[in-house]
This record gives structure tokens, sequence and C-alpha cells, in this order.
């Protein structure tokens, strides 16, 4: 049972833990302290420690500080199991360079002291001075009481690992206490399992998008700042901009159309189905046709439209950029789409559309993710890295190419450069969108399928623009994202201070804060919803606790895929851990496919890693057990208790057809051609009577839709190939790259989602 915590007046959280003092020497556990630091202006070159007296760490040695882990953008933590009768600790907090070998500096005051569960003395901000700047973080203690079930089930980790537990390379926090009877030399030894002791270094490739800000990873900008022309480009006369000519970017005339004109494409709709989706528009020429969109290729019998349809098929061969590199749905969809007629445009743009702080570049990111995944060509446009890039910061203003005026015009990257009635910025910021939009345009007619266009296009003018732009070029999607829940606008706002390039520069938190805040008053007294045009709204959807999704104007696979995604995405944070099956015996003789038991190695794995997952997910008790329908994963998860186990078909192992059974020296030996086929291509390559990789991908799609929808830790227990392609779907990973992904035995890999993004933690709990 928890204990509580209160806060004093200076901010700082400890329990109030006095009055059960006289409990914790009979209630038989222990007590897990939490030491946690909250902060918004170290990076990840400063880590907190902590260090103290003997029982802690064995000296006042910095050299000996434990390290404190982040445990989000903002906190970092630090903790560890004491008996209740434990010696008294005092301590105090360190700042120390990750790297190099610069001084630590040390907390003002005097030590911390801990004792019984409770922190004594007064309570007090954590205070450095090094030099003329001083710090102050907030810090936050809490002690719970461990239950007698945690302890067994820890004994019992410790007795099937048969080593010492250890903590980032130094033994578990030990508390000299009072002798229990029955102990052996009146030692007690730490019973707690350590996960930490299995972290290996996740691949240079790896999953951890959410340690970057999502926006750095969009599309680059086609044009360079270093191009001196690029500054003459402009007028700046009384402190207002005009073109004196449209520049021109590796080509690519820049054109701003007149947002004040109306767009009267054909786009537009009078009457609207909100909610629904509009139904396909079938043409009489193909009433023959029939498109399998099952897994596999699509099958086309005979018709009076089959040579329009080879015709056409031979025109988009030659274009590069309607045939998704998939197979099975994906691909019989887009043939299917192509042949209904003009309303399905060859090129689609998402223009994201909502207020700073409702997560627009988070989607935008994980849609792109989503259909790379499934194959289609794919790029994120945002349009504020244009705007950094074009536009700089205050620091640009040393470049010798500036004239005065555009100088006192870059000063002006303010909360006041987004005002609606500043008509410098609002010319600047329709500049950098249609200089986005443009490059948009031209990726597309090079090849690009799907564009993510991610800006805040809150009003219709900026909205007619891109119309306008998009016009015969593409269709355009608007995806409106609305969040009405404060907490987290709040919540997002702070990550926005703390990731932003835009306030990478501003040392002063609450400054940034407070300028965002204006930027974000100056956007809402212009906002316009969206009603043109086709659009997705998704109003308070992120929240986790359902929300609401409207559609108008949507039609073809693959809008309806998009929808379909979007209604199962959220931000809600909880781990996914990969791992494949234990060794089995057709590992052991390295052939390929079956459905045998596993090894003796195996079978040791099968407990380690119920031990693991025990301990891992021991608080979680919505968490569910993934497998396929194949018995080497159904055995590995068997000893894993206390949570529901799901069997999926579309995690078995990629089906190897006729090779079966075999090795590859004989697939070699015995199928050559098979066997360089393969070697050429193994991503596209489909074993007779079997599959491909893209055919896992397609059956995969269900479960990566119900990964996403998930709001508990799930554990998956699958086989090489089909971890590959769960993997690339989270690190991100080019299709080219999945049959080559290294997904080693014994090894898991947990993938955290959440606000953040994604980041990756690896385990080897065995060789």
């Amino acid at each position: 049972m928890g204990t509580g915590t209160s806060k004093d007046a200076d901010g700082v959280a400890h329990d109030e833990s006095d009055d059960r003092d006289g409990s914790l020497d009979q209630a038989g556990g222990q007590l897990y302290v939490s030491l946690k630091m909250e902060n918004y202006k170290l990076n990840g070159e400063i880590i907190p420690h902590v260090y103290g007296s003997v029982p802690l760490v064995g000296s006042w040695d910095p050299c000996k500080a434990l390290s404190m882990e982040r445990e989000s953008a903002s906190m970092w933590e630090l903790s560890f199991v004491v008996p209740p009768n434990h010696e008294t600790l005092d301590f105090k907090f360190l700042l120390k360079p990750k790297y190099g070998s610069a001084p630590c500096v040390i907390e003002e005051g005097a030590h911390r002291v801990f004792s019984r569960g409770a922190l004594q003395g007064e309570s007090r901000l954590a205070v450095f001075r090094n030099g003329e700047e001083t710090l102050e973080h907030k810090i936050f203690i809490k002690a719970d009481q461990v239950s007698p079930f945690d302890l067994a089930a820890s004994w019992r980790a410790y007795q099937e690992n048969l080593r010492p537990s250890t903590v980032r390379g130094i033994p578990d926090v030990s508390i000299n206490s009072a002798p229990i009877a029955g102990a052996e030399n009146g030692c007690s030894a730490s019973l707690e399992l350590d996960l930490e002791h299995y972290l290996v270094p996740a691949p240079s490739t790896s999953a951890n998008s959410g340690m970057v800000y999502a926006a750095n990873n969009a599309e680059n900008p086609r044009f360079t700042i270093t191009d001196a022309a690029w500054y003459n480009s402009y007028s700046f006369k009384d402190a207002s901009i005009s073109s004196d000519r449209p520049p021109t970017y590796k080509g690519i005339e820049v054109v701003i159309p007149d947002p004040s004109k109306a767009y009267p494409g054909t786009g537009m709709v009078d009457s609207k189905s909100v909610g629904t989706f509009s139904p396909l528009q079938r043409q009489d020429s193909h009433r023959g046709l029939f498109v399998d969109r099952g897994v596999g290729s699509p099958r086309l019998p005979k018709s009076p439209s089959s040579s329009t349809f080879t015709f056409d098929l031979k025109h988009e061969a030659a274009t590069k950029n309607l045939m998704p590199a998939a197979a099975g749905a994906v691909a019989a969809a887009a043939v299917a789409d192509q042949m209904l007629g003009p309303k399905e445009d060859k090129h689609l743009a998402i223009v994201l559309v909502g207020l700073p702080a409702r997560g627009k570049t988070f989607t935008a990111a994980k849609l792109t993710r989503y259909l790379r995944w499934l194959g289609h060509n794919t790029k994120h446009f945002n349009v504020g890295k244009y705007r950094r890039i074009k536009h700089g910061t205050i620091q640009v203003c040393l470049c010798p190419l500036l004239t005065r005026s555009s100088i006192r015009f870059l000063l002006m990257q303010n909360a006041d450069f987004f005002r609606g009635d500043n008509p410098e910025g609002v010319e600047a910021r329709n500049e950098v969108a249609a200089l986005a939009m443009e490059d948009m345009i031209a990726w597309m007619q090079e090849g690009g399928q799907v564009g993510i266009f991610d800006a805040t296009n809150s009003t219709r003018e900026r909205r007619n623009m891109l119309m306008k732009m998009a016009e015969g070029n593409c269709k355009i999607i608007f995806l409106e994202t609305l969040c009405n829940d404060k907490r987290i606008i709040e919540r997002n706002i702070r990550l926005k201070i703390q990731q932003s390039p835009d306030y990478s520069e501003q040392p002063d938190f609450e400054a940034g804060y407070e300028d965002f805040k204006s930027r974000l008053d100056n956007y809402e007294k212009v906002y316009e919803p969206v009603e043109e045009g086709s659009y997705i709204k998704m109003i308070d959807m992120v929240s986790g606790n359902g929300g609401q999704i409207q559609v108008n104007n949507i039609s073809g696979y693959l809008p309806g895929r998009i929808v379909f995604f979007l209604v199962n995405m959220h931000l809600t944070p909880r781990p996914i851990l990969l791992t494949r099956h234990g060794e089995s015996r057709y590992n052991v003789r390295s052939r390929i496919g079956g459905d045998s038991l596993l090894s003796d190695t195996g079978e040791i794995y099968s407990k380690k890693l119920s031990n693991f997952v025990e301990k891992r997910l021991k608080s979680e008790k919505a968490a569910s057990i993934w497998t396929s329908t194949l018995q080497r994963t159904i055995l590995t998860a068997g000893p894993i208790v206390g949570f529901p186990k799901i069997q999926w078909r579309a995690l078995d192992e990629i089906n190897s057809g006729v090779c079966d059974g075999m090795t590859y020296e004989e697939i070699k030996r015995n199928m050559p051609e098979e066997y360089e086929s393969r070697k050429k291509d193994k991503l596209r390559y489909r074993y007779p009577r079997g599959e491909s990789y893209l055919d896992v991908i397609q059956r995969l799609e269900p479960v990566i839709i119900e990964l996403e929808r998930q709001r508990a830790p799930v554990v998956v227990i699958s086989h090489q190939a089909v971890l590959r392609a769960l993997y690339a779907y989270f690190a991100d990973r080019p299709l080219k790259e999945i049959p080559h992904i290294e997904m080693p035995l014994h090894t898991i890999i947990e993938i955290q989602m959440g606000v953040t993004g994604v980041q990756e933690k690896r385990y080897k709990l065995m060789d």
C-alpha cells in the first residue's frame, strides 16, 4: 500500500509517514524509496546524481555517486529498496557532466537526512551554484511499503538468475539493518531483480524517435540558407515585404497565389455528409473487373476493359509513383483506386490544421511512419522547419549578407511574429508555407505519393492558397486536430518549450513559456475551423478517453485506411515488449519454418522471460501476452502467469512453402535458382507456395492497428521475420532494410510508446 505525500511551501514533496513508524517494523516488508528531481533546464550532457554516507555508496566521494535516470522529459529518478529499520541515510544531490572531466556541482546547504521512511527536518529545493549561475530544482521523496508477495517474486527471480543483481554497474543499495532471525551471518541481501542489469546498447538505427524533436525528422527544404542570392530576392521597404521577382531554388519557381481569391475547384462540395464515408462511384466500363483484396496478387478476369487496364498500368509504371512497394491488400487497392476514374487523384496531400500544442506534428510523424511501412512513398513536410531555416533566429543577425531592415524583421521572431495583424509576419509565414508546398508538389512529380503538410493552416485564407497551389497537382484532405483538455494542452506547451528549436537558445524556461502562450493567443484570435473540401476532424482523440472523429467527402482505399488508423491512435504511454521464442530444435539444426519444440536452452529462456515479465509488468494488471499459433511461441509463454494470452495466426513465421524444414545450404544445393532469387531481393522474394516479406507486412497490419489501439502493455512473442516487420514500423525503418534487421534470440526489445514519440530499450537475458 502506498503512502501519502504532501508539499511544503517551497513545493518539495515528502511522505506523511510519521504516524506509521510503529507499524513498519511488523509489516514484514521493505520500503521502496523514490528520489526525484524536477527540472526544465538540464540538457542530456548534465546528469543529476545522489551521493552520501557509508550505507549509501561507501563514502562522500562524488566519483561513487549514484546516477539518476531520466523518467520523463522533466523528471529524473533514483529508486532503491531498504528495510523499514534501516540506518539513517544522509545524502546530497550533485550535477555531474556525462562526458569529460569537468568538476561536479554539489548541492548547497546541509545534508539531507532520511530515516524510517521519511525525510527529517525541513524540506527544501535543491540549489546549485556554478559561478554566477544559480539553479533551483524541486525534489520529490516518496517511500512505499513493498508487500511480501513482491519480495517472494524477487527472491524467485534471484534464485533463477543465480547471481547478485546490480544497477548501472555497481552493487544495489544495501542498508545494514537489525539481524533477522534465521538469516545466516545476520545479513539481509537485496532481493530485487534489477532489469537494468540486462540492458544492452540498442543499435544506432533504434526506435528512439522520442529523443528527437519530431519536426527535425521532417523533409529538408530544397533551398539552402548559404546561397547569397537568396538574401537579395526580397526587398524590405517600410517594414513590409515585397517580392522583386520569384526566387528559383533548384529549378523550382515559387509562386504565392493570392489567398483572397476563393478556391473554386471541384473539391468544393455544397452538400456535406459529416461522419460518413462517400461510396465509391463505379464506372460502367469497369463492371466486369474483380480485385482480390486478400494477401497475394490481384486477380483480374478477362473483361472488355482489359485492354484499357493494361494501357493504364503501363502508363502508371512509367510515372513510378502510383504503385506502392507493397503486396496483397495495399497493392490490390492501389490498382482498384487507379481504375475508378478521376475521382481518385494520383497524389494525396494530408494538410494538418490546428492550433499550436494540439499534437499536429506528433500525428503527422505517426501517420508518415504508418504509410511508409505499408509501402506508400510518403514524406513529412514541416513548415516550421522551413521558417526556421529561411528566417533563422536572432543569431542569424550576425550574417553580413543581411540588410538593416531585414535584421529588424528577423528580430521579430517572437510572439509578435505570429500576430494576425502583423502584415510582415503573415506574408513571411505564407511565403514559407508556399515554399514547403512547392517542394512537396515537386517531390510528388518525381515519384512521391503521399505528402503530409504540417502547419497550423489556421485560416481559410491560408487553406485557399494551398488548394489553389494543389489544383491539378494533388488531392488535398485537411486533417484538423482539436483538443479541449487544458491538462493535455499545458503538457504539450511545456514539451514544446523543452524540445522545439524555436526555444533552443532561450535559457529561461518561463520566458519561453510566456512567449509561446502569447503566440497561442495570437493564433486563437484568427482561428477558423475547417468547413471546406475533404476533411477529417479529430476532436479530443489524444486523451485516451474516447473522443470524436468526423469525416467529410472521404473516399478511396488509402484515405479510408488513414481514417481507420487515426481512429485507433492515442497518446497513452505504455510499453510494448518484442521477443523471439526461445531457441527451438530447428534453430539448433539451422532449419527454417516448421513447428518444432523448444531446445533445453529455449526452455531456460522461457523461465527467465517469465521472471522478467513478472517483474517488469507486476503493477500492470491489464497487460496481455500475444503469441503466434506455433507451439514454440506458446511454450515460451507457458511459464508466464497472471496475464491473458492471445494467439494470433497473423504472428506466425513467414511461410517458407516447399522450403519448410530445409536448411539454406539444402536450398542452395537443391534449388539454386530459388536461392539466388531470394539473395537478390529478400523483400519481394516469395517462397514457392509460400510468402514474401511484403506478404508478411500486409497480414501484420491488423496487429499494428491493435497495438496502436491498446492502452496497456503488450508482450509479443513471435518469430524473426515477423518481429523484423513489427520493429521496422516502430523504428521507421525503410522497407528494403526489413529482411536484414538484426533480431537476436533471447533478447527483449522494449518499445515505449508515448507523447514524446517512441523510445527503445534492449534486454539480453541469455547469450
